[in-house]
């Protein structure tokens, strides 16, 4: 039972920091471009995404 006299309060504790760190997140602005990020990745510079070069198909008929 005397052991809630500890845990209790340091439960609360680490809940307000990870309250305080998310809100501070929230001000910084860590949030605001969901979409950037994930649409720079696909982009090198200003060459645009990277495609696949494409192979010049094999002839399909043999010829004797």
């Amino acid at each position: 039972m005397i052991d809630f006299f500890f845990l209790v309060p340091i439960a609360i504790g680490m809940g307000l920091a990870g309250l305080a760190s998310f809100m501070w997140t929230l001000k910084s602005g860590q949030y605001d471009d969901l979409e950037g990020a994930a649409q720079r990745i696909l982009f090198d510079g200003n060459e645009g995404p990277v495609l696949e070069e494409k192979r010049p198909t094999p002839p399909t008929g043999i010829k004797t």
